[in-house]
């Protein structure tokens, strides 16, 4: 039998290699089709008695990187159609398209024949609860071998009998920790966890799989033979007594209670291990089933899932322009920003002239690299030869001419706009005329910026985040005169550095820095008012927030929170900065010296290590204080979240943000913006505008007028709409509820 997705080949011993290879697919997914075949696959090698085992593997570079988004967009969508039909039967059809793949899976361990499963390159979800199935494991000794159960990042969770097998083949505390973090592993760690048998040699990888079943594979798991014992001991024994408290314990202190699908693989693991496999199984598909219809999921999975990969793919690239195969980048200023730029484009295999006012500057701002490559090669993630090739790829320089010929020329030297003017008029001197040249500003319009341009069309806002290597986030920027070509070049550079970008056109702070210092603005407000800062902290830590406010004003420094509010008051007038957030800044920056973390003090102290960082114990004395207990937690999250969402909405309002899928992506990537809402717009949308407005008024009436509803909340919340139906961008995945 002919199969699209596989070719299946048997030899002269009786094993049939099934071989993976999606047609005009760069990597294998799997899809409702691919499930089919597989199951075809397995009745026709259980049937076939010339057939003695079977290898599985792939014929491209990497084996799976899991589920296709047409998957998850039909369960949501057959979702959402039966309740509107039938309501009653629609969690069963939920439940039942839940378990296609775990019963599947189910069937080829116990089909009765040695299955191995030979992986090369990534293999995450659903392929690798396929090869834990499997009787037996290879993995190719090959650094880019990556193995994991990454779903509890899109708001669900291992539904594919992972959370049943993986603390069956290893100890529950590992098999947690993998799975409630999404953690990647190499070869090496998963087989010192007992998840793989055997790591071979690339070349060696499918005879090394073939030679475990000519050596005798049973083709039973160990869960299915009598007498088995989980690695980890019994849930209800001496073991178990002392993990799942602590467990539970950590979960609750790294989530606090956020994320449905974290807390479901505690449960499915501490409930499955007490039970029969099968009768595990299904616990595990309720579980899926619940998780899969509350908002966390529906919304992670459309904004970090579906949305990130449409707006990798070029959801907002013009598509008349050609693509640009970059030969040269150019990025003057080779401070900490620039620097990173550099690193990031070299890693990307793009040539990159550094240039600085001086040779010893440009030399400093290659060093960054160097010591990123060191870092690097010293953890196992590059090897000295790779590192050596990327560092060839940086030029530092003092001299603009040596930008000649390049098409992208990044400028990131101090916030200052008689600076940017000096650099964007000696860059454009010795540009090529089709070159494009882009501002790395994180507050500064670009088009007041691109006035100092000759070629304003070629003129663009490029802002990246700090640390450069690390932020996955790039704003693209689009001036009053930006051409298309500008913009398809800078997400094609975006692209090429492997970066999700998301566009927004002009406005002082773009979209993220806007959003940013609103979340620090009311940290500033809850000061003023004596609310205890460590509660501040904690209650932003519990709302979802990554980095409470006061740390975030830390590291984003003191003294240039202090420029930007006097920066808005010079351009907008008094009334644009509250006075007294000014007085408070001026109070730590120039009364007390407290600077952030770049001086070892801001709102934190940062002592020296090993000693940890904590709140600067004056804070306190600023401000009358309140009682702790007259405090309402969860009212301190709600102007967190709601205060930021707001913002969300008024750069929505204004056109500075056009499509909802960029909302919600860039507020996560960009400042950590409570992941399990989807983002700030999902956050909305979930809740519905009506009772977002009413708890905006409540809000306003309470602690101030930014928190007055806005003008296209209210709208919303009048004809019960959301944000992705009035933009546009009605749910990508329908939405179950």
């Amino acid at each position: 039998m002919a199969y699209k997705n596989f070719t299946v080949e048997t030899d002269n011993d009786g094993i049939a290699l099934v071989t993976w290879d999606m047609p005009d697919k760069s990597m294998n997914v799997f899809t409702m089709e691919v499930m089919d075949e597989i199951e075809a696959i397995c009745d026709a090698t259980t049937a076939d008695d010339k057939v003695k085992g079977v290898v599985f593997t792939s014929g491209k570079k990497t084996f799976s990187g899991g589920a296709d988004l047409t998957m998850l967009k039909g369960m949501f969508a057959m979702m959402a159609e039966e309740k509107a039909t039938d309501a009653g039967n629609a969690t069963k059809k939920l439940f039942d398209a839940a378990g296609r793949m775990s019963w599947l899976w189910r069937k080829i361990e116990t089909c009765g024949k040695p299955w191995v499963s030979a992986i090369n390159g990534t293999c995450m979800g659903g392929a690798l609860e396929l090869s834990l199935a499997c009787h037996g494991r290879v993995a190719a000794d090959d650094k880019s071998v990556k193995m994991g159960l990454p779903e509890v990042k899109v708001g669900i969770f291992p539904g594919a009998g992972g959370t049943q097998r993986v603390p069956r083949l290893t100890n529950a505390q590992d098999a947690l920790q993998m799975m409630t973090t999404g953690s990647s592993l190499s070869p090496q760690r998963a087989k010192a966890m007992g998840l793989i048998h055997e790591i071979a040699e690339p070349k060696k990888l499918v005879a090394t799989a073939k030679k475990m079943i000519k050596d005798g594979l049973k083709p039973v798991q160990p869960w299915d033979e009598k007498g088995f014992k989980a690695p980890g001991g019994a849930v209800w024994s001496p073991q178990g007594a002392q993990l799942w408290p602590a467990a539970s314990g950590i979960l609750r202190r790294e989530t606090n209670g956020n994320y449905p699908g974290a807390l479901a693989i505690l449960k499915c693991v501490f409930e499955g291990l007490q039970l029969p496999f099968d009768t595990a199984l299904k616990v595990e598909q309720r579980y899926f089933t619940h998780v899969l219809q509350t908002p966390e999921a529906f919304g992670m999975i459309r904004s970090l899932f579906v949305s990130m990969q449409e707006l990798n793919k070029g959801a907002r690239r013009p598509a008349d322009v050609k693509p640009t195969k970059f030969k040269k980048i150019g990025v003057v200023g080779a401070g900490f920003m620039g620097a990173g730029i550099a690193y990031v484009t070299a890693k990307a295999g793009i040539p990159v002239v550094l240039v600085d006012r001086d040779m010893e500057a440009a030399e400093k701002g290659k060093a960054h690299s160097a010591d990123i490559v060191k870092k690097g090669v010293q953890k196992g993630k590059t090897t000295q030869e790779e590192g050596d090739a990327l560092l060839s790829l940086i030029t530092p320089s003092s001299d603009y001419a040596d930008l000649d010929g390049a098409d992208l020329v990044i400028e990131a030297v101090f916030e200052d706009r008689d600076i940017k003017k000096t650099v964007t008029e000696a860059v454009e001197d010795v540009l090529k005329p089709a070159a494009v040249f882009a501002s790395n500003t994180s507050t500064l319009p670009i088009t007041g910026l691109a006035k100092n341009s000759k070629r304003p069309k070629n003129f663009i806002g490029i802002h990246f985040f700090s640390p450069v290597d690390k932020m996955m986030l790039v704003e693209i920027i689009l001036g009053k005169k930006t051409g298309d070509k500008a913009l398809a070049m800078a997400l094609d550079y975006v692209a090429a550095i492997k970066k999700t970008p998301i566009v927004v056109n002009d406005t002082r702070g773009f979209y993220v820095n806007r959003c940013v210092l609103g979340y620090m603005n009311e940290a500033y407000n809850m000061l003023i008012e004596g609310v205890p800062p460590a509660m501040i902290e904690n209650a932003a830590k519990m709302a979802g927030m990554p980095v409470g406010p006061l740390s975030l004003n830390d590291e984003v420094a003191l003294d240039l929170s202090q420029k930007i509010l006097k920066a808005a008051i010079a351009d907008l007038g008094e009334k644009a900065v509250d006075p007294r957030h000014m007085d408070l800044v001026n109070t730590m920056v120039d009364k007390h010296g407290r600077f952030g973390r770049k001086n070892g003090k801001g709102f934190y102290d940062y002592p020296a290590k090993p000693a940890k960082k904590h709140l600067w114990p004056e804070l306190k004395t600023l401000f009358p204080q309140q009682k702790a207990d007259d405090v309402d937690v969860e009212v301190l999250k709600q102007r967190f979240l709601i205060g930021i969402a707001l913002e969300a909405t008024r750069t929505m309002e204004e056109g500075i943000v056009t499509d909802p899928r960029e909302a919600d992506v860039g507020s996560i990537l960009g400042f950590g913006f409570a992941p399990y809402t989807g983002g700030a717009i999902s956050y909305i949308d979930a809740m519905g505008a009506a009772k977002f407005e009413e708890l905006c008024k409540t809000l306003a009436k309470n602690y101030g007028k930014h928190f007055k509803p806005t003008r296209i909340v209210q709208e919303l919340a009048k004809s019960g709409e959301t944000f992705y139906q009035r933009f546009g961008q009605e749910e990508a995945v329908k939405q179950a509820a």
